[in-house]
């Protein structure tokens, strides 16, 4: 819904990849903050409103056996000013170089402390509602990756400068969580291993994960777009960031990840989980599938009725056709 709260169709959603055999069912981004919002009908987590939404789903998965998390965000630069009624926010000012305009405004020290609250409160919510953790949204460039990009933070103060300052707010929000609800509440970590947009380097992502695997996290998520990618050597991103990630911490990573000889393959590259978006949205019992050695199941494109007999909203496959070549109708 528009105020953030969730609607039947979103509940369903998600509890039929519950009920079809996913292990872990992470939400959507769910923006911490009512001015935080990265797109239309995203859920929220930043008013007590949305607690009896919450609950219900959390009972929901629960019931079909799935450990369940939320993912909480702030869109940043990336909140457009039409869905929230205000210019974005940034860690610094950022202009619109062809025509001069501003297009995202600084942040205020005392904001970015209010933020770090608000990401602590949320998490608060989504444990009360029983929900098992919260998945910290730090990738693909929206408010936490724009604190650790050296384009999009030119601050002078504690939160900007040096990676440790970048990574403040991170780990700023990580305490928070931790401050505010239990020790067994888990805390996952999304990161993107490389940001060319907004420069944050492999070798930048490398000493924020051993920062992160310092703090007292549960999971850290290697959010590759492309998993088969090779670097410069041969290598690829998920055996790259394996040895900096202790065994005492659950190694996520995902990226185009679609058959049982793909799932494999990430594993043997040291991933303990794997992580999968567009194959799920299609495939709603994918995890079964992959009792079969030879699972390779339909790629896209999908017709529309395709993915409503997958329980997608109307609202959600609309949004899906602006995936190139995802919807073919």
């Amino acid at each position: 819904n528009e105020d953030g709260t969730l609607t039947q169709e979103e509940i369903t959603w998600l509890t039929r990849r519950s009920r079809d055999g996913f292990g872990i069912i992470t939400t959507a981004a769910a923006h911490v903050c009512e001015f935080g919002k990265g797109w239309k009908g995203e859920m929220g987590v930043w008013s007590d409103n949305h607690g009896p939404g919450l609950k219900k789903l959390a009972s929901g998965l629960k019931n079909d056996g799935s450990l369940n998390l939320v993912q909480i965000f702030h869109g940043g630069m990336k909140a457009p000013s039409e869905l929230n009624n205000r210019i974005p926010v940034c860690p610094s000012g950022m202009m619109d170089k062809s025509t001069g305009e501003l297009v995202a405004r600084k942040l205020e020290l005392e904001e970015i402390y209010e933020l770090i609250e608000k990401f602590g409160d949320a998490a608060k919510r989504c444990e009360e509602a029983g929900f098992d953790g919260v998945e910290i949204h730090g990738a693909h460039s929206y408010l936490i990756s724009q604190f650790l990009g050296l384009k999009t933070n030119r601050r002078s103060d504690e939160f900007g400068g040096s990676l440790e300052n970048r990574f403040r707010f991170l780990k700023e929000i990580i305490l928070n969580v931790r401050k505010k609800t239990s020790e067994k509440f888990l805390i996952s970590v999304r990161i993107s291993p490389k940001i060319s947009t907004i420069d944050i380097s492999i070798e930048d992502s490398i000493e924020v994960s051993k920062m992160l695997c310092e703090m007292n996290i549960d999971m850290f998520h290697l959010s590759c777009w492309n998993a088969f990618e090779k670097l410069e050597d041969g290598q690829n991103l998920t055996a790259l960031f394996r040895p900096f990630i202790p065994q005492s911490i659950a190694y996520i990573s995902t990226g185009a990840i679609w058959s049982t000889s793909d799932a494999r393959w990430l594993m043997q590259q040291g991933a303990d989980f794997v992580g999968v978006a567009r194959v799920a949205i299609a495939h709603p019992d994918w995890a079964k599938g992959l009792q079969d050695s030879g699972y390779n199941p339909k790629r896209q494109p999908f017709t529309r009725d395709e993915l409503l007999e997958a329980d997608l909203s109307t609202v959600f496959v609309d949004y899906m056709s602006q995936w190139k070549g995802f919807v073919s109708d």
